[in-house]
């Protein structure tokens, strides 16, 4: 999309699991001494409830907390005049907005809210004030808000209760479109506004569904480019009248599914750029001609181009291919039609690409396996690569943590699935070394080999090797390989978490015996079908904000998500796919579940809705399941604040020494 886009920067989706009658009240964050000679031990919050939870030994935290104190910065933007970047990120307990004057300079902080905030942008060419997007409670109904760059004040821009997505700004900077919920809290209609004058705000154009998003402006900002999403392998493109609101249909329905991803406007506004799988199985870059409507390819990688961006005079084209996991950062010039070098940008997973209006200087962030999400920029004209900022690992040194490797091993129909294994220190650790599984949400996500933060502590403290799978339906290797577990195929996927768990029990290097399964969301629903179908080949789970029955989800999730969400799982109203989905809920087969299982839940949750982990928890109570159950009051989908998230991470750990590592003294 453009890169004047402001989008949410949503975290890791790791979805938690609720309270049931009747929990444990949660205590006050104070600290209680198990014993004389003994830290005191770790006590949550009143926002927390926790049941079947025992006391967490303060040990635990004090052998932790370095590895809590990591965080990252990820570019929002550049200043229109200055040579500045804003960042998100977190000095105490949630990410929010920062400057950063100068490469390696200190992080001035400018908003100091309780929950985070997700994207900004600066006024075009002024400056003035900031563009930003904050939710209440990891809710994620979105709203815009105006930050006053010589006050400090902040002013409400939406109606504070719609969810208002994707603004981006016209290019003389003085109006800025968007996507929100307001008319029917499921539909997401396009609006425009002047952030200088709130009472500009008006509705342009209604749509139906929740997969809508305006892109960019035409060069005289006449027209807005924008795409309306259908699922992961469908979406078509949509040219709207700024004024009044009349589309045209750009790419109309045909006999192939396609995905586009539209970039933006040619500078003469005669032609659009686009990422597209058309006659392909992975995205390419692609010019689209308006008058006839007729691609042209601009790339041929082997890959997908997942990210590309236009520099503000629409003459350069900064683009980023996932090589197996890995970002690679390319230059086109639209002029000349050729690449432009560029310095070599460390290995890693690079996010947030972002011009400066000099159209010479691009920031974006970077993470891997041995250093955090950083703000870096690179000028490509005279080839100069810097790192703005070197975020804080808790005094623990980058260059000891592990680097993953590429796995692969045959599925049960033959089909080769991958992963990423993290081995612990073997001079450190000997012997086979028990596993942890964790399975990314989405589906449509990708395991990347990004930064581990907490994960890192058991690595290195508990000698756990850390396993992230790319099971069918993940993206990053090809439209049909993301569709290989849509509607009936769902199992299929499981079985891939199966013959993997297998794979394990044959390397001499890992203890196939002692096995934990984990994920958040979509993940968490696998770790949930892995409990309750391959019970047998695991010691215990630790289920995170996901669904135990994809029919209840989708009748619960929220209204513009439930279509979206349907193309992939299957539409629960037709009475065949019903029976199929009721027939391989774990919540239906929760009495298989005979291991120790974690449940973690977010009650503001809005995409897997809290009844999800409380039907789980009802279930697995009268069975006789050794279960921990934790929820935040003031959390959704996942723990964003780190007091919560510090809280969450003790506990997995102590669970992780009780049922995974039984030899370990978590005292």
């Amino acid at each position: 999309m453009s890169p004047k886009t402001l989008t949410p920067i949503v975290g890791t989706l790791l979805l938690l699991l609720s309270a049931w009658s009747p929990p444990m009240q949660a205590q006050p964050a104070t600290t209680t001494a198990l014993a004389s000679d003994q830290p005191a031990a770790v006590r949550p919050g009143d926002n927390l409830i926790l049941d079947g939870i025992p006391a967490i030994p303060g040990t635990i935290a004090e052998r932790a907390n370095r590895y809590t104190e990591s965080r990252g910065a990820q570019v929002f933007a550049w200043h229109p005049q200055r040579r500045e970047l804003l960042i998100g990120t977190r000095f105490a307990d949630t990410v929010q907005l920062h400057e950063v004057t100068q490469p390696g300079g200190a992080r001035t902080q400018l908003t100091f809210f309780p929950d985070r905030v997700s994207g900004a942008h600066y006024h075009p060419h002024a400056g003035d004030y900031v563009v930003f997007s904050k939710d209440i409670g990891g809710g994620e109904w979105y709203q815009l808000f105006r930050y006053d760059c010589a006050t400090g004040d902040t002013e409400l821009l939406t109606d504070g209760h719609s969810r208002n997505l994707g603004a981006v700004w016209s290019n003389h900077g003085d109006r800025l479109a968007y996507a929100s919920t307001r008319r029917n809290r499921a539909d997401l209609d396009f609006y425009v506004m002047d952030p200088s004058a709130k009472a500009s705000d008006h509705l342009v154009a209604t749509n139906s569904g929740g997969g809508w998003a305006v892109a960019d402006w035409s060069p005289d900002d006449h027209t807005l480019l924008a795409m309306e999403e259908v699922s992961v392998n469908e979406s078509y493109l949509w040219l709207v009248n700024a004024d009044d609101g009349q589309k045209r249909a750009l790419t109309p329905k045909g006999a192939e599914k396609v995905a586009y991803t539209p970039v933006g406007f040619s500078a003469d506004g005669q032609s659009i750029y686009v990422l597209s799988d058309r006659d392909n199985d992975f995205k390419r870059l692609a010019r689209i001609e308006l008058a006839t409507g007729r691609p042209e390819y601009l790339t041929r990688e082997p890959w997908d181009v997942e990210r590309a961006v236009l520099s503000p005079d629409r003459h350069l084209l900064a683009y980023l291919v996932n090589e197996n996991g890995i970002s690679r950062l390319h230059l086109l010039d639209l002029k000349t039609a050729r690449s432009l070098p560029l310095p070599a940008t460390p290995a890693g997973v690079i996010t947030g690409l972002v011009w400066h209006e000099n159209n010479r200087e691009l920031a974006f962030s970077l993470d891997s396996a041995r250093s955090p999400l950083d703000a870096w920029s690179v000028d490509v004209m005279a080839g100069k690569l810097e790192r703005w900022t070197r975020s804080e690992t808790g005094g623990l040194k980058p260059e000891t943590f592990v680097e993953p490797e590429l796995i692969k091993w045959p599925s049960f129909d033959g089909r080769e699935i991958s992963a990423w294994l993290y081995r612990p220190n073997a001079k450190k650790f000997a012997g086979p070394r028990p596993v942890i599984v964790t399975i990314h949400g989405g589906p449509e996500g990708q395991a990347r080999p990004i930064f581990l933060a907490r994960n890192n502590y058991y690595l290195n403290e508990l000698g756990i090797a850390l396993i992230y799978p790319n099971i069918r339906g993940s993206t990053g290797y090809g439209k049909t390989y993301v569709a290989l577990d849509n509607g009936f195929q769902r199992e299929d996927s499981y079985r891939d978490i199966e013959t993997l768990l297998q794979w394990v029990k044959q390397q001499p290097a890992l203890d196939g015996g002692h096995i934990m399964v984990t994920g958040g969301s979509y993940g968490g629903h696998m770790t949930l079908a892995t409990a309750t179908r391959y019970n047998d080949l695991i010691s215990c789970s630790v289920e995170i904000v996901g669904m135990s029955s994809l029919v209840t989800f989708l009748e619960h999730t929220e209204p513009y998500r439930r279509d979206l969400r349907r193309v992939e799982y299957g539409d629960e109203r037709d009475p065949k796919m019903r029976e199929f989905l009721e027939r391989i809920a774990p919540i239906n087969h929760v009495k298989e579940l005979k291991k120790p299982i974690m449940i973690v839940a977010g009650a503001n949750d809005p995409r897997v809705p809290k009844s999800e982990a409380d039907q789980m928890a009802a279930a697995l109570r009268g069975q006789g399941t050794p279960y921990w159950y934790l929820a935040a009051k003031d959390e959704g989908h996942g723990f964003a604040k780190k007091k919560n998230a510090d809280f969450q991470f003790y506990t997995t750990i102590l669970f992780a020494q009780k049922y995974l590592l039984p030899s370990v003294n978590p005292l």
